[in-house]
């Protein structure tokens, strides 16, 4: 029996790396982003390669739901789904969630909105998907992982995220030949450069960021929304 896992996290976070980690599980499949269409479509964001993304998936959720919570080629120990939870719009029904398995990956918004603001200028707090992430939580839980938990020690906190969704940990994930994958998304080419160059998680990077002032208001906006889910994040 398939074990169906919905990964969400915002945007700015380790996600890529964290689907890489799972992709190299001989038991695993891995889909990215697949609300990603459908949130173009009704937001009408333009986001780079925004055309070749509308194409290369189902722009309905309807269609998306049943693609996640139907049969699987092969029928894999698992499916890893990698979602954003800024694409969860408020249009999309939520009865199908009940079929997954949550999990969180969360970051301190400071470094969020730090990194985000070099990508788009004034990002909000919708952008960031802090309240969209909670929503998910309190609804179905789930383990919650750091990402700078993760960077710090990466098989001991897989270990424990792999413990706490029922599957075994495997060695595999914590390393991954570098270069594309057939199951990158095709926004892979303006996003995903580092972590196609990468073999494993990036080394954890103690030092602080600087958040222009603009911006800190919506640092601490997403802050209580943050600290919610990192009180329940696993620890060693």
């Amino acid at each position: 029996m398939t074990t169906r896992i919905a990964m969400w996290s915002g945007p700015r976070n380790i996600s890529t790396a964290m689907m890489r980690s799972f992709g190299a599980r001989p038991d695993t499949v891995v889909v990215d982003e697949p609300l990603y269409a459908h949130y173009l479509a009704v937001t009408a964001i333009d986001h780079p390669g925004r055309d070749e993304i509308l194409l290369s998936q189902p722009t309905r959720w309807q269609d998306v739901a049943a693609q996640l919570t139907g049969p699987l080629a092969g029928d894999p120990a698992v499916h890893y789904q990698k979602h954003m939870t800024h694409h969860l719009l408020p249009g999309i029904g939520r009865d199908w969630l009940g079929a997954l398995t949550h999990a969180f990956l969360i970051r301190d918004p400071s470094h969020v909105v730090a990194s985000y603001a070099r990508v788009r200028g004034e990002p909000t707090l919708e952008d960031l998907g802090y309240p969209q992430q909670a929503e998910i939580y309190r609804a179905f839980g789930g383990p919650v992982v750091d990402a700078a938990d993760v960077l710090r020690d990466p098989a001991g906190t897989l270990a424990r995220l792999c413990a706490a969704l029922g599957i075994a940990f495997d060695p595999a994930m914590l390393a991954w030949a570098p270069g594309p994958r057939a199951t990158d998304g095709v926004w892979a080419p303006f996003w995903y450069a580092s972590v196609q160059a990468s073999t494993g998680f990036a080394p954890y990077n103690p030092a602080p960021v600087e958040v222009p002032d603009r911006l800190r208001p919506l640092v601490d906006a997403a802050q209580p929304y943050y600290d919610e889910l990192a009180r329940h994040r696993l620890q060693p």
